[in-house]
């Protein structure tokens, strides 16, 4: 028992002996909002010379930690490199996933060369966005080119594809199984006159490994940004399913799903459609030689860098991805039906870097499939995330083990109003004078334990149009 306005934690009401006691209370301690660090979590498939255990996150610092752990050339090594080339300082852990048990197929491609050359020349091969050079030398026949590019493909772990020759014929075989083979592109061009080249894209790469083990293994630790190796729809339901369970009203752990795309907008805005989820994005750089979960991973960490949860993302750099062809590159009518259709859309910017346009959602209608804007900026879910976490972190610290009398609920509304206002210095939410009425705390009629609040958050919005009129004056 204590006086009606002090109560103590370690001081009992029963002391009888003189004294002067004193405890201490760190409850009032912290006035401020909480930190806003991101912490990021890669999924992607390992090699069996990786030395980390399946379906256990690590902490990685740098590609050769990733190659280390996953296997050079591995999905989650390159994903890794993309990620980190985005964002140096990120706080980034990988999770490596096997290649699937049953029905696994790898991708194969080839390159046939024919000869021999009659003047010195380059043969140039690019996997991915990697090029290999070989020089070919007058009377260089087919079969002593190949063995070159096979012996530097061989000298280049990083890369995603072994390499065998048969006479002029090169056989590329992707280091993983599943349908992520089929994405690697591949390209080849000769300087050397009667040296021809000519490529047949990889392709019968079939059934990739399932990730809800992978993100059933990660559902308590608390990241908040969560990317997906493959961009299809059954990858990108199963992180919706995780990422709606752990960001949900009893959980609470928030999080955002990133995923990549670099084929046609058609395909992109109807796989975004079967997402359609307000905390998933997909990031669209058309035409890209790279994977889309090396896109992904480059586009999660530069959100990852932006720790002002209602700041616009856009024209920030993603400095780890390619520079796609001029035929490539999506125009505005492009740009704006992706924007309408959940699909964020890249572009080339001034000193060709690749920048992001505006970031979104896959989220475009509701359930009664309606067209909704609710959730349309990636800012606004960031944002009333980190409303949450700072009511529910303001409440913990302020009322760890209070009781609940009538004087209770005057003083949790004085605290959230507290953390409203300290939002609205940092233009996170905004108008919160003229909404506090709508502050609401009060007892639930049904528990005798429980207060129910109503937060009204008005999330300040991001600037990504300005109109202005030029009155012309003679």
């Amino acid at each position: 028992m204590a006086s009606p306005n002090v109560s103590f934690n370690t001081i009992g009401s029963g002391i009888r002996k003189p004294g002067k006691y004193f405890e201490f209370n760190t409850a009032l301690a912290v006035r401020t909002l909480p930190g806003n660090t991101q912490k990021m979590l890669i999924i992607g498939q390992m090699l069996a010379t990786g030395t980390a255990t399946p379906l256990a996150a690590v902490d990685v610092f740098s590609g050769d930690q990733a190659a280390l752990y996953f296997g050079a050339g591995s999905l989650a090594h390159l994903m890794t490199l993309a990620a980190i080339s985005s964002n140096s300082y990120l706080s980034l852990q990988v999770i490596g996933v096997n290649d699937a048990a049953n029905g696994g197929a790898a991708a194969t491609g080839t390159l046939t060369l024919t000869g021999p050359a009659t003047s010195t020349g380059v043969v140039s091969l690019w996997i991915g966005n990697t090029r290999l050079d070989v020089t070919a030398t007058a009377g260089d026949t087919a079969t002593v080119t190949a063995a070159a590019l096979v012996t530097l493909i061989g000298q280049t772990p990083a890369l995603p594809v072994t390499a065998s020759a048969n006479a002029g014929i090169i056989t590329l075989t992707a280091k993983h199984k599943g349908t992520v083979g089929n994405d690697i592109n591949l390209r080849a061009q000769s300087t050397a006159t009667g040296a021809t080249v000519a490529v047949v894209a990889m392709a019968n790469g079939a059934t990739d490994p399932d990730i809800a083990p992978a993100l059933a293994a990660v559902f308590a630790a608390g990241h908040d940004i969560v990317v997906s190796p493959f961009s299809t729809q059954t990858a990108l339901t199963a992180l919706r399913t995780h990422i709606k369970s752990v960001s949900g009203p009893l959980e609470q752990r928030s999080a955002i799903g990133v995923g990549g795309w670099a084929k046609t907008l058609a395909t992109g805005t109807t796989l975004a459609g079967q997402i359609n989820d307000g905390a998933i994005t997909l990031g669209w750089h058309n035409g890209s030689v790279m994977l889309p979960g090396e896109i992904a991973a480059a586009y999660a960490a530069v959100i990852a860098s932006e720790e002002d949860p209602a700041r616009p993302l856009n024209t920030l750099a993603l400095e780890a991805l390619d520079v796609t062809a001029l035929a490539d590159r999506p125009g505005r009518n492009e740009q704006e039906n992706a924007l309408y259709n959940g699909l964020t859309p890249f572009e080339i910017g001034p000193g060709d870097v690749v920048q992001i346009v505006r970031a979104i959602t896959t989220y475009t209608v509701d359930a009664q499939g309606i067209d909704d804007v609710a959730l349309l900026d990636l800012t606004t879910i960031r944002t009333l995330y980190y409303v949450r976490k700072a009511c529910r972190e303001r409440i913990a610290l302020r009322f760890p083990r209070d009781k609940l009398s009538t004087r209770t609920g005057p003083k949790v509304r004085s605290e959230l109003l507290d953390v409203l206002y300290k939002l609205e210095e940092l233009e996170i939410v905004e108008e919160v004078d003229a909404n506090k009425d709508a502050l609401i705390v009060e007892r639930d009629s049904q528990d005798v334990n429980r207060l129910d609040a109503a937060i009204p958050c008005d999330v300040v919005n991001g600037l990504h149009v300005f109109a202005g009129r030029i009155d012309l004056l003679l």
